[in-house]
């Protein structure tokens, strides 16, 4: 499979890496440092999926020029979900899929299943107030991150008493309170806690290394080609 990256950073090194290693080619890399080199450069015939893990304001341009370029797109930015609709709408114009996650990690993903039956129960028994707190290296430009949102967003759908999502603590009751911390390397924990005054419960997942990231990415990107359509981790994974 032949793969363009878009976004040279951490990621980016180690999404080549390991796909060097499963047996795929690298078309291209476009980043800032590489300024002579541009999405628009690529077609169809030169490049099966394009993979991108770039900055909020770059991503959405991004994955337009992907799209345009008929380049199905795996995109694990954050911070540009605002654009989604008219992604999700270019997408359906120019028939090429695109695939988005806020997290790549099996284990992740898995969280966030675990995390949206936990709210419904505990919404059902009732008594317990919720918090998300997530835990960021200090490079981490965007918060909340795209991991607490999706969490956020789960226990919303499915506990009827919160209603909206703060980035600090909650000041109303029916606020979700979602804390973000930066510190030094780590690499990203996320921590979904029910307390009552009789007792607390923890829903947590700790990511040691990117290769969970790096590993779901190329299981998203060896999945899209051929299909059409909008999709996530949930389609990828039966979920």
């Amino acid at each position: 499979m032949k793969i363009l990256l878009i976004g040279y950073g951490k990621m980016g090194r180690a999404i080549q890496a390991q796909a060097i290693a499963r047996g795929h080619q690298i078309a291209g890399i476009i980043d800032p440092a590489r300024p002579e080199t541009r999405i628009t450069d690529f077609s169809p015939a030169e490049v099966d999926v394009a993979i991108e893990f770039t900055h909020p304001d770059a991503a959405f341009q991004n994955v337009t020029d992907c799209l345009q370029q008929g380049l199905p797109v795996v995109c694990g930015s954050t911070g540009w979900l605002h654009h989604f609709a008219e992604a999700k709408a270019l997408s359906q114009q120019t028939g090429t899929p695109l695939f988005y996650a806020s997290n790549y990690s099996v284990g992740v993903n898995l969280f966030f299943h675990f995390n949206e039956y936990m709210a419904a129960k505990m919404h059902q028994f009732g008594g317990y107030d919720v918090q998300v707190r997530e835990i960021h290296h200090t490079q981490k430009v965007d918060q909340p991150s795209g991991t607490a949102l999706t969490t956020a967003e789960g226990i919303l759908r499915h506990f009827p008493g919160k209603t909206r999502w703060r980035n600090d603590a909650a000041t109303e009751a029916h606020e979700l309170a979602v804390i973000s911390e930066r510190e030094g390397a780590v690499i990203g924990t996320h921590i979904v806690t029910y307390s009552s005054p009789a007792d607390t419960i923890e829903l947590k997942h700790e990511a040691h290394t990117r290769e969970g990231f790096v590993q779901g990415a190329l299981l998203a990107a060896e999945w899209l080609p051929g299909r059409q359509g909008v999709f996530g981790m949930k389609d990828l994974l039966g979920l």
